[in-house]
């Protein structure tokens, strides 16, 4: 009974009403969204340039200023 107090089932904040509004306006947004991640993010991912890149790291220093000599 007590949670029914609290229970709000129409309540939207106002970040959820504005992109609801803003794909409202523009329902090609999505699609623009996707097709930037697209150009920038989904590439092809070369495994064997990955594994040398992270065999070829070299462990830092607990102290990176310190200088072996």
């Amino acid at each position: 009974m007590l949670a029914r107090i609290f229970y709000k089932p129409d309540y939207q904040s106002d970040a959820t009403q504005f992109i609801g509004q803003l794909k409202a306006e523009r329902p090609q947004l999505e699609a623009e969204q996707r097709a930037g991640r697209a150009l920038l993010w989904d590439k092809p991912v070369d495994r064997a340039a990955a594994q040398a890149f992270a065999d070829a790291k070299v462990p830092q220093n607990a102290y990176v200023y310190h200088v072996k000599t």
